[in-house]
C-alpha cells in the first residue's frame, strides 16, 4: 500500500513538473517588460567587457525596411523575417516568416496571406472585445501584443488593436498599429521599454499629433520611425517635438540598428518613401 501510495505520488510530481515546463517553454520571458514588483528579490546580470567584445557586430544588429504605410519589414540576425500591419499590397522583398495584422482598415490586414508565411498574428480576437493574446518565438525573435481599445460603428470596440513588440539581438522594437487612444498606465506598465517606436502620424485617422505626440514621449524611445502618412501630417506631428529630440531624414533605405548604435538623443528618423 505504501509503495502504491509513493508511486502515485512521484507521477503526480512528474506530471506536475512536466506540466510546469510546458508552460515556460510556451511563455519566454520578455526582457523588455518592466518588472518592478520583482525588484527586491532581481539578481541584475553582468556584463564583462570581454564577453562583450566576442559578439560579432552582424549577431547584435537588426535590420529595419520601411515598406509602405504600416509595414516594416524587420530582420533579425539570424534572418527571421517580420512584416508589419501586412495587408499583402504592401509587400516585403522577401517572403516572412511572421506578419502582424490590425483590423482598423484593410490597409492594415488580409484575411487571404500567402501560404508560405508560416506565422500570421491577428492583433484582435475572432469574439469581439475579447483579447487576443501572442507569445511567439521564432529563431531568435520574440514577438508579443498589448491589446487596445479601437473605434468602430460610432463607439469603441475593446480591445480590437494590438501594440506588437518584437525583442531580438537586446532591442525592444515597438509597432503602435492603428492606436486610437491615449494609453492608460496599465498599457505603460505591458509594454515595459523600447528602444524603437514605429508610430503613426496621419494626424486623426488614428490620433491628432499632439495624443500621439504625448505617447511617444512618454515611451521615451531612442528612435522614433514614422509610418502611415506623410506630407502636411508628418509635418504637424514633427512640429510637437521641442529640442529634446533630433528629426533626420533617413540616408538609406534600409535601416542597420544596434544596442550599441542606438542614438543618444531621442531621434526622429523619417524613411524613404513615406
Amino acid at each position: 500500500m505504501m509503495l502504491r501510495t509513493v508511486a502515485f505520488a512521484l507521477i503526480l510530481l512528474f506530471m506536475t513538473f512536466d506540466g510546469a515546463a510546458a508552460q515556460g517553454a510556451q511563455m519566454p520571458v520578455s526582457q523588455c517588460q518592466a518588472i518592478a514588483s520583482a525588484i527586491p528579490k532581481v539578481t541584475f546580470a553582468s556584463f564583462k567587457p570581454f564577453e562583450t567584445a566576442q559578439l560579432s557586430s552582424a549577431r547584435e544588429e537588426v535590420k529595419i525596411t520601411f515598406v509602405g504605410h504600416s509595414t516594416y519589414q524587420i530582420e533579425s540576425p539570424e534572418g527571421v523575417v517580420i512584416a508589419t500591419d501586412y495587408n499583402g499590397a504592401y509587400r516585403p522583398p522577401v517572403m516572412p516568416d511572421v506578419v502582424t495584422m490590425n483590423k482598423a482598415h484593410s490597409t492594415h490586414f488580409t484575411l487571404a496571406p500567402d501560404l508560405g508565411i508560416e506565422h500570421v498574428l491577428h492583433g484582435w480576437s475572432e469574439v469581439p472585445g475579447d483579447k487576443i493574446e501572442h507569445r511567439v518565438m521564432v529563431g531568435d525573435s520574440y514577438v508579443r501584443n498589448v491589446t487596445t481599445d479601437i473605434r468602430s460603428y460610432g463607439g469603441f470596440e475593446e480591445n480590437g488593436n494590438s501594440i506588437f513588440i518584437f525583442e531580438i539581438a537586446g532591442l525592444c522594437i515597438g509597432h503602435l498599429g492603428h492606436l486610437h487612444h491615449e494609453l492608460t498606465e496599465s498599457h505603460y506598465t505591458e509594454i515595459g521599454r523600447l528602444d524603437i517606436l514605429m508610430v503613426p502620424t496621419d494626424g486623426g485617422l488614428t490620433m491628432g499629433a499632439d495624443s500621439m505626440s504625448r505617447v511617444v514621449q512618454r515611451l521615451r524611445s531612442s528612435l522614433i520611425l514614422p509610418m502611415h502618412r506623410g506630407g502636411s501630417s508628418l509635418d504637424r506631428f514633427l512640429s510637437m517635438f521641442d529640442g529634446r529630440y533630433d528629426i533626420a531624414t533617413a540616408r538609406d533605405r534600409v535601416l542597420t540598428v544596434s544596442m550599441r548604435s542606438l542614438p543618444r538623443k531621442p531621434t526622429i528618423l523619417v524613411p524613404q518613401g513615406l
